[in-house]
């Protein structure tokens, strides 16, 4: 359960009242280890630094110093910025600001800044005894919160919520500036994302697109890839890799994979290829590289684009470049579970080719090159403002988001390591770990065993795209051996950049049960 914090309680902390602030401390403390949030209402701003300012001057004076107005406002100040350090402030939204009619507008503001939240999730930290008698499903005193029985904390397979509470500020007024200027569609956020996208992969274009699927999509589009055509890829991904290459008319032609990194293996590409063989798709999957300068040498030899499946890789690199700048065409996703994802979907070409980049960019606008003129067959694929606001905020705490990914990994190996078959990292290659997957026999018990004890778990993936209904009769369907290994042992671990050692600790011990 997460705390609004009432100006009482801002009172109770940060200014000496014994005899509140042992209750009000005991239940921030409480809070905080449950795994809740505590949130300061930014409405309130200005009345928490005034109240405070008051406090300290009275608190002064009571001690025979006679502190300048001044002076008490900057301890005011320094004092509420050091308490505010690892809390979380909750935006005064317009809905809020209409109060006027209640008896206490400043209470009627922070009751309704709750109504955002599910019901049950957060609470009115108070001790305003009308507020508690009028509200007691919405608030709080400190006492009672120290007696309610709170829930063990969850481990989250994925937390957006922590990292969306580390960037809110950001967060909020990049969408704001949108929702200001009101160009919803292909508006200046998305042009600023490319250029940035660009330049952290190292590539001369960005494409912004509506999703990851659509980047594939466009991408193979803009390489003319049509019916009667081949598409070399691995069967072990997710779906929408040979979904594309089969809506375009095209067959995907599938090979076996590595079984220790479970990417597509650069020696059996060769063999499969085709006069009809149109391009090579590689998938970089659960956030390594796939072995691209090989591949990329048998594409050179038969005047072959490549097109990196990069949408679990994006932050990766192979010897010292980044996904996505690998090959021809790098297409990712920015899926909100993907290590730098959005709020829906969203997704990105690159590509160093000027032909290639201005193609996709009018297939994504409908194969326009300008207003009403389609010189080429395009689609609806273009980013949202809104999601490319939203990526523009994320993206400048994502080098963190990468190390920490690399760290947590890194740990979960050495702790696992005689457990479970782990992740091979090849030793050029840096991994963001999109999903941290380990090898397991007997994986629905493992899976059950580790549901028991609250660990929650995902099979990344059960059936290989040349086992799948859809695909089976295209290509392939009792050739890949590794691929059916894989499909049948390996299952994710909870894996975020804000797993902390005490929540990997809880997993692991839950995993060495659960194998053993």
């Amino acid at each position: 359960m997460d705390l609004l914090l009432d100006v009482d309680m801002l009172l109770d902390l940060c200014t000496p009242r014994p005899q509140g602030f042992e209750a009000a401390a005991n239940a921030v403390a409480l809070c905080m280890e449950a795994g809740g949030t505590i949130w300061l209402y930014a409405g309130s701003a200005q009345t928490y630094e005034y109240t405070l300012r008051l406090a300290l001057k009275t608190d002064a004076l009571s001690r025979g110093q006679d502190l300048s107005n001044a002076a008490c406002a900057e301890l005011a100040r320094r004092t509420l910025r050091a308490f505010a350090e690892d809390k979380s402030w909750l935006a005064a939204l317009v809905r809020e600001a209409d109060s006027f009619a209640a008896p206490d507008a400043e209470a009627q503001q922070l009751l309704l800044a709750l109504e955002r939240f599910p019901t049950g999730t957060i609470k009115l930290l108070t001790r305003d005894t009308q507020l508690l008698l009028d509200h007691p499903d919405k608030t709080v005193s400190p006492e009672q919160f120290g007696e309610l029985p709170l829930p063990a904390k969850n481990i989250d397979f994925i937390d957006l919520k922590r990292q969306q509470d580390q960037i809110r500020p950001q967060l909020e007024t990049n969408l704001h500036r949108v929702l200001h200027h009101g160009r919803y569609i292909m508006g200046s956020e998305v042009t600023e994302l490319e250029a940035r996208l660009a330049d952290y992969v190292g590539v001369k274009h960005c494409i912004g697109v509506a999703s990851g699927t659509d980047a594939l999509l466009i991408a193979m589009m803009a390489l003319g890839i049509g019916p009667g055509d081949e598409v070399i890829t691995t069967p072990f991904t997710f779906v929408a890799t040979g979904e594309m290459i089969a809506l375009l008319g095209a067959k995907p032609v599938f090979v076996d994979i590595d079984p220790h990194t479970y990417n597509i293996d650069p020696t059996l590409i060769e063999p499969a290829l085709t006069p009809r063989t149109k391009a090579i798709l590689p998938v970089s999957l659960y956030g390594q590289c796939a072995d691209m300068d090989p591949i990329n040498a048998i594409a050179e030899r038969h005047a072959l684009p490549v097109i990196e499946d990069a949408a679990q890789s994006f932050g990766a690199t192979y010897k010292g470049r980044r996904s996505c700048g690998l090959s021809a065409v790098g297409a990712t996703s920015f899926f909100p579970s993907k290590p730098l994802g959005g709020y829906g979907d969203g997704g990105a070409c690159f590509t160093d080719d000027d032909d290639l980049a201005k193609a996709m960019r009018e297939i994504r606008l409908h194969g326009q090159d300008r207003r009403y003129h389609h010189p080429r067959v395009g689609v609806n694929g273009r980013l949202d403002t809104l999601q490319a606001a939203i990526l523009l905020a994320k993206l400048d705490t994502f080098p963190r988001e990468v190390q920490a990914r690399a760290d947590i990994g890194a740990r979960y190996s050495e702790l696992l390591e005689h457990a479970v078959d782990i992740p091979t990292i090849r030793p050029e290659n840096t991994s963001v770990y999109a999903q941290y997957t380990i090898g397991v026999d007997h994986r629905d018990r493992v899976q059950q065993r580790l549901r028991d004890q609250g660990v929650p778990t995902a099979v990344h993936y059960p059936v290989p795209l040349n086992r799948q209904p859809a695909y089976a009769h295209l290509c392939c369907p009792d050739c890949t051996p590794n691929a059916d290994t894989a499909a049948a042992r390996v299952i994710s671990l909870p894996m975020h950049p804000w797993l902390t050692e005490a929540e990997q600790e809880r997993i692991v011990n839950a995993v060495l049960q659960a194998v053993g």
